[in-house]
């Protein structure tokens, strides 16, 4: 093989490798899994669990003034949960991601209409196919001004968008997120490939870039 011929290809692998990870979040780890990490002076966190949490997390991190978002377990009894621990459901935990956000940039309202449209919050314990309180719908407040845009929200869109059919959605005061396996950090953009990604998680994400289109960073609007 040619120098120049060598010089091509290496080039050609680089930015293959650069654009195939250019939307995937730089997340620390531990033993497997990420690690919750304390917000930035100009972050504020917010917590949600809306099923699925591949969907979720991509559709959060996806708007403007959001920085990252971490997949997690939330709303249950035990201490750190495994994904597992989830699937027997023994551990009363959510699928949940926790976002750190520009408050100068994106509201807690913006936020919460954004989890309103990735999801559907009439469901009991379920997001479609998926089955079990792992998947029920939960809007995490940190005070009471969060409590009462989250109270109100779902008082109007009961109202509108899902006149005659009642949100489920709980309203819990945050307490903790366990940080979910490695793994499950950035599905939705290391696995374009899988069915489920395909089927169920990006119809979600294609709903909130469409009701939402104001909100979303434009490297995922091309």
């Amino acid at each position: 093989m040619s120098i120049s011929n060598f010089i091509i290809i290496a080039v050609l692998v680089l930015l293959w490798g650069c654009s195939g990870n250019q939307k995937v979040q730089q997340l620390e780890s531990k033993n497997g899994f990420a690690v919750i990490v304390a917000p930035a002076a100009n972050e504020k966190e917010a917590t949600f669990a809306g099923g699925c949490f591949w969907a979720v997390q991509e559709a959060m991190i996806e708007l403007k003034g959001v920085h990252k978002v971490i997949s997690g377990y939330a709303g249950g009894t035990i201490k750190n949960p495994t994904y597992q621990d989830l699937q027997s459901q023994s551990s009363g935990h959510a699928e949940a991601v926790q976002v750190y956000y520009d408050p100068s940039v994106i509201s807690f309202e913006t936020l919460c209409k954004a989890f309103f449209y990735v999801h559907d919050p009439t469901q009991v314990d379920r997001q479609g196919a998926d089955l079990g309180p792992e998947y029920r719908s939960i809007a995490f407040f940190r005070s009471p001004a969060e409590y009462r845009i989250i109270s109100g929200m779902i008082h109007r869109l009961e109202q509108t968008d899902f006149k005659s059919r009642t949100i489920a959605t709980e309203i819990l005061p945050f307490e903790v997120i366990y940080p979910a396996e490695t793994e499950h950090q950035d599905y939705y953009q290391r696995n374009q490939g899988n069915s489920y990604i395909r089927n169920v998680s990006r119809p979600k994400v294609m709903k909130l870039r469409s009701e939402m289109p104001e909100m979303i960073k434009s490297e995922y609007l091309k």
